[in-house]
């Protein structure tokens, strides 16, 4: 381990009006189990769907790659938990592994050995002064439910910018089925989003459907639903531009676009590119806040997952630096110009892991691994000393060394 040491030179610009975070807001880190737990056959624990995924089909991931060992973090929770308390977080999200913990997939058998992790994790959490932050389920279900049926169930949130000045309409219409499975909770009437409602029932009669593919909510149902939450968790990556589709035009929900709704998504030219999907358009999350503020009222929201990714594990990583500078940039804005009830924020991810389809190819952590070194050496980029300093310094008004 190396400890962290804030030398910031050529890090941030000079800064010229204080901006300081609000007394009490939080700063932490996120990972998720498959991503770096490892272990996955350790002790009594059974597969998860992620690990007969990655085994059945390898040519499915960028570079062939499981989370069979992934971070080790398994074995190396003291370690993780270190890096945390070097960096100053306030708190640690991570997640259960179901088929760890459960390994039949229900409560009926609880595995002892899985109690013994996530407590030894969580204990040494709170005795470092880290507030534990668990998820229950992030993307690995027991492979043994799985066999029991097939449903399957994603949610992902975008910004969308009308890409001409006569696409609001449109740009709204997207941004509604984003917030789709939000809506039933968090709006004060309940229900889907009339407008995603009306067109999939639009398109449903069109296609020669009896009744809408949208199920429908009888009112039971919707005041069961309603206001069902304490606060509202935003994952916020990146932002596209919406416009009606072309005839012909190839697109894929929701990375290009969809047929459902005839309209394009695309990214603006001036926005900053990124690696793989990601764009960084700083602004969006600003828009996002406000928006969804108007949208379900006064809540409270917390920011569980923003971050950037390279290809390469480059230490002196300026733009993910310039990225989390950017995007706090513009939550300060919403927290003090929009006045929206913004509590925490969670840079994803602690360190580089497994992730998902491109395997080792993407990496988002403040810390380096390396996952050449049987050890999975831990060591903090720049972007992990900049984070660390703005924790420290509950602001983004940085001194200069």
């Amino acid at each position: 381990m190396y400890p962290l040491s804030v030398v910031l030179s050529l890090l941030v610009a000079a800064c010229v009006a204080e901006r300081k975070f609000p007394p009490g807001f939080k700063f932490g880190a996120a990972t998720a189990a498959y991503q770096v737990e490892g272990a996955w056959n350790v002790s009594d624990k059974s597969p998860s769907i992620w690990d007969t995924f990655t085994h059945d089909n390898p040519d499915f991931i960028v570079d062939k790659s499981n989370g069979d060992m992934a971070c080790d973090s398994y074995h190396l929770w003291e370690t993780d938990i270190a890096v945390a308390k070097d960096l100053g977080l306030h708190f640690y999200r991570f997640s259960i592994s179901w088929p760890r913990l459960l390994p039949n997939g229900h409560s009926n058998y609880v595995s002892e050995d899985g109690k013994r992790y996530y407590n030894n994790l969580i204990n040494g959490l709170i005795a470092n002064g880290i507030e534990p932050v668990v998820t229950l389920y992030h993307w690995d279900l027991p492979q043994k439910l799985q066999d029991l049926g097939k449903v399957g169930l994603t949610n992902q949130q975008l910004w969308c910018e009308p890409k001409n000045s006569d696409e609001e309409e449109n740009a709204e219409l997207i941004r509604n089925v984003f917030a789709l499975f939000a809506y039933p909770i968090y709006s004060k009437t309940g229900g889907w989003p009339p407008s995603v409602e009306k067109r999939i029932a639009e398109t449903s009669e069109k296609e020669g459907y009896s009744r809408s593919r949208l199920p429908t909510f009888t009112q039971e149902e919707i005041e069961f639903i309603k206001g069902t939450y304490d606060f509202y968790g935003l994952n916020y990556y990146t932002s596209r531009t919406v416009e009606t589709a072309q005839p012909g035009e190839k697109l894929s929900w929701p990375v290009s676009g969809s047929w459902e709704f005839g309209l394009a998504l695309s990214t603006d030219p001036s926005w900053k590119a990124g690696h793989a999907w990601l764009i960084s358009y700083p602004p969006g999350i600003r828009r996002q806040l406000h928006w969804l503020k108007e949208k379900f009222g006064d809540i409270e929201f917390q920011i569980l997952e923003n971050g950037y990714a390279t290809s390469e594990p480059v230490m002196y990583d300026q733009g993910r630096v310039n990225y989390y500078r950017d995007h706090l940039e513009q939550v300060l804005l919403a927290i003090n110009e929009d006045k929206v009830n913004v509590t925490a924020y969670t840079a994803w991810s602690l360190i580089d892991n497994y992730e998902w389809s491109s395997g080792y190819t993407s990496r988002f952590g403040l810390v380096n691994i390396d996952f050449n070194d049987p050890n999975r050496k831990r060591t903090p980029r720049a972007s992990a000393h900049y984070y660390a300093a703005v924790i420290n310094s509950h602001s983004l008004d940085l001194p200069h060394h």
